[in-house]
């Protein structure tokens, strides 16, 4: 794909602090007007690798470009021409909303033949018109949001970073918010963000899962359900639950074992050959399985397989 169709490019990126590799060759093509998801484990590589494409952090080796420029030799062109956003709230509570959003216009630089326009735009979008005069620490926390992304966005950046933009935000507020992420897109700007929410993920276009600074798998959601796990999934509902998932880490038909509400959730090469020897297995062993079927995997459960995997740091290859 040519690089002016992609908003981020990433060849081979590498960041180390000392001895530590934080992220390990990393290669990402993001297109424009795509919605992106980056997920990962703490620690896997997320913040380290938006720093670097934020032009905040230098990279050990490899290359990038956000926006057409490159993030090691055109850090400030490159923090010109984005919008971030960050998990905590970034904008000044002790602040009206009209003088937060007036903060921004001018920290961005925003044309004094623009301010009026950007301004009417910004709580517009946030849903504040006539809140313009609110101290900002009273509104709640979709409103806060909505504000800060109002913010990050004054300037009509084409790519915005949102680093975990709904944390503690409610289900409606959280809905919302994609919304606005939906309808920037449409608009042509492309949009890289991070969560840690699994239902927040389906709304990407594509995702990369991150682990021990490498990407694990890469594609859209439900490519990644179809194709990603290694292995077929089982449901198991048994009891006592803790004793059964601690045994079947050492059963011959398991990959992997992992707890879902009230029941199992088993990782095994093949599900129709493994029930009964699974079934027998727990028996054995005095656990009592009421239900054990073959079901489809959701992301989280293909975000658990992967990122658990021993093997889960290596490169993905298409």
């Amino acid at each position: 794909m040519p690089e002016s169709n992609n908003s981020v490019v990433i060849d081979n990126l590498v960041k180390r602090f000392g001895d530590f590799v934080a992220v390990d060759h990393i290669n990402l093509e993001v297109r424009k007007g795509e919605v992106f998801g980056f997920l990962g484990p703490n620690g896997a590589g997320k913040s380290t690798t938006i720093r670097m494409l934020c032009g905040l952090l230098t990279p050990t080796s490899g290359r990038a470009r956000v926006a057409g420029y490159d993030v090691g030799r055109e850090a400030e062109s490159v923090r010109q021409n984005i919008g971030y956003m960050s998990q905590k709230f970034s904008l000044y509570s002790d602040l009206k909303v009209i003088e937060n959003i007036r903060l921004f216009a001018g920290l961005y630089s925003v044309p004094a033949s623009l301010v009026k326009e950007r301004i009417d735009w910004a709580l517009a979008m946030a849903n504040l018109k006539g809140q313009e005069h609110l101290l900002t620490a009273t509104l709640p926390g979709g409103w806060k949001q909505r504000l800060a992304l109002g913010c990050a966005v004054l300037h009509q950046p084409p790519v915005i970073f949102l680093d975990e933009p709904t944390s503690g935000v409610d289900p409606i507020s959280r809905r919302q918010f994609w919304d606005l992420i939906h309808h920037m897109a449409e608009d042509g700007v492309t949009v890289f963000v991070t969560t840690h929410y699994m239902e927040e993920a389906e709304y990407c276009n594509r995702l990369a899962l991150i682990s021990r600074g490498a990407i694990a798998a890469l594609g859209t959601p439900s490519e990644l359900k179809l194709k990603s796990m290694k292995g077929e999934l089982l449901l198991v509902e048994c009891e006592p639950l803790g004793k059964a998932v601690e045994i079947l880490q050492s059963a011959p038909e398991v990959i992997d074992a992992a707890v879902f509400g009230r029941a199992l959730h088993l990782v095994v090469p093949d599900a129709t050959a493994a029930i009964p020897h699974v079934k027998k297995f727990l028996s054995d062993r005095s656990v009592n399985v009421a239900l054990i079927d073959k079901i489809h995997p959701s992301l989280e459960d293909v975000f658990v397989s992967l990122t658990s995997a021993p093997d889960s740091g290596k490169e993905w290859k298409a």
